[in-house]
């Protein structure tokens, strides 16, 4: 098969898309139209489509959002030059957008799901700080083995960048150091995979001491094994203190540059891995007073951008940063909420999910991850009105099946309702048993989430008939508070009568009031 041709010699028992529709899908995916279709309105206009949707201002809900005024503070703008002339750009730490241009293989499944991963990649390449310029999509059965794209679309490649000014060129796709070597030699400009470009936007938005180490780990782990030598800076070898002159004596087989670097990488790798399993038995401190009183917890999971955070101020007013950005929120937030008819629970919004989620952020994360894996039930979020709704479940799903938490019941959130197509939306009704439709923008089905996960999270399930003397009001009081559920009362000459719901370790605290266990 010629390498710089745009399909494979087979499509799966489909017909083979030409070039030109390659990039059509192209143009439509980053919002170019032609002159036929001036009259269309640009939705896009040169935005990634999940970060261009209407309807995500933000609400009284989401609190009064300090922190991404900050964030906003130090985002890259477009069209101010690497030459600081201004001093408010010092003040502001404000950069010029890197101007990058987009490229993947479509190698199985269809068009749509091309399209959509094509979107889902020029959105995350806009959180990064990045104006997307052009993409290209090759159709092939599988990624060469030297440069990625083929021979052929690589030149094609450079040909993009060069027209358009572009000095980055971002691959949908983990690549080899190796082809990450030869893609640059031909192109001319910086490369980086998906997988760099996602801890990228980690380390961006990473604020606690433990999430900061996390994206650390992983970033080092990904360089690792890139690195790359320079000249002779990286070959050199001097033994000893013969490069001092030191001269007979001193000489010894000497170490590289690069071997220098790599011994730091793990050493620091080993130091972060021993903080991060120091800071470990205190949320597992926490973890276990909860399990302690028998508090149910809720873990929020699901899709990056699907509505996480948004969700939680909606039924907590936590008040945590909302943001129409991939991986906006990387910071567990743990929140107190309760029952319409009283029951307490915590609940705890995670780090979003995303496609090929880089394994190293996995393995990093995985101490935050343990809190989905240990909760009663998982509030799976899932963005409706996005183009592909199953694929972010299953990509979600991959993930919880990696930290063991496939077994956790699972109410499915079908977020965003007010922009989705109805027909999706009972599409995905049908598909999946347990579910709540809700718009965390608007407040609508909330109420009925609510209500699901009190009927879904463990609750109190021994009965008594209690019968407590006037002088023993604190008993009362007690019986009162989150983790019971008062079923009746009477007030009666020896006392208040009651009958009540308590988990297993209180009904022993109460044996003596106690006038018949049903």
């Amino acid at each position: 098969m010629p390498q710089n041709e745009t399909t494979g010699s087979a499509d799966q028992g489909g017909s083979r898309p030409t070039d030109a529709q390659l990039r059509a899908s192209v143009d439509r995916v980053l919002g170019r139209f032609s002159a036929e279709e001036e009259h269309e309105e640009a939705i896009l206009d040169r935005k990634a489509p999940e970060l261009a949707r209407e309807g995500r201002e933000l609400t009284a809900a989401d609190g009064d959002q300090q922190e991404l005024e900050e964030r906003r503070a130090l985002r890259r703008v477009q069209g101010l030059s690497t030459e600081l002339e201004d001093v408010t750009e010092v003040e502001y730490r404000q950069l010029r957008l890197e101007k990058v241009v987009l490229a993947g293989i479509w190698s199985e499944g269809t068009q749509a799901e091309a399209e959509n991963s094509l979107r889902e990649l020029a959105a995350l390449a806009e959180t990064a700080g990045s104006e997307v310029r052009d993409g290209l999509v090759q159709r092939r059965l599988k990624p060469d083995p030297g440069t990625f794209l083929g021979s052929g679309k690589a030149q094609e490649l450079r040909e993009i960048v060069q027209s358009t000014g572009s000095d980055t060129v971002i691959i949908d796709s983990e690549l080899a150091p190796s082809q990450r070597r030869a893609l640059e030699d031909i192109v001319k400009v910086k490369v980086i995979d998906r997988t760099s470009l996602i801890l990228d936007i980690f380390a961006q938005h990473a604020k606690s001491r433990e999430g900061k180490a996390q994206v650390e780990l992983a970033q080092l782990e990904y360089l690792l094994p890139r690195l790359r030598g320079w000249g002779d800076s990286m070959s050199r070898q001097a033994g000893g203190r013969a490069a001092g002159g030191e001269g007979i004596g001193s000489r010894g087989p000497g170490e590289t540059k690069i071997e220098l670097d790599r011994r730091r990488i793990r050493s620091r790798m080993a130091k972060l891995r021993r903080e991060i399993a120091a800071m470990k038995p205190a949320r597992e401190t926490k973890r276990q007073n909860r399990r302690r009183n028998h508090v149910p917890s809720v873990a929020i999971a699901g899709y990056t951008n699907a509505g996480k955070s948004s969700l939680l101020n909606r039924l907590t007013d936590a008040g945590v940063l909302v943001e129409n950005a991939l991986f906006a929120t990387l910071d567990p937030t743990v929140r107190k909420a309760v029952t319409p008819d009283g029951i307490g629970y915590t609940l705890s919004d995670t780090v979003g999910f995303v496609r090929s989620l880089p394994t190293q952020l996995v393995e990093a994360f995985r101490s935050t991850l343990e809190e989905v894996a240990d909760s009663d039930v998982i509030l799976h979020v899932v963005d409706v009105s996005h183009p592909e709704p199953e694929g972010q479940i299953r990509a979600v799903r991959d993930v919880l099946a990696d930290v063991d938490a496939h077994d956790v019941p699972e109410i499915i959130v079908l977020n965003k309702a007010d922009a989705a197509d109805p027909y999706v939306v009972e599409r995905l009704r049908q598909r999946e048993p347990r579910h709540a439709v809700v718009s965390a923008r608007t407040g609508e089905g909330i109420e009925e989430l609510k209500q699901l996960i009190s009927d879904t999270i463990p609750r109190p399930d021994v009965r008594l008939e209690l019968l407590v003397p006037y002088s023993h009001g604190e008993v009362v009081s007690r019986l009162h508070s989150w983790d019971t559920e008062i079923l009746s009362t009477e007030f009666e000459e020896g006392g208040t009568r009651m009958s009540v719901l308590v988990r297993q370790d209180m009904a022993a605290e109460l044996h003596e009031y106690t006038i018949s266990n049903a």
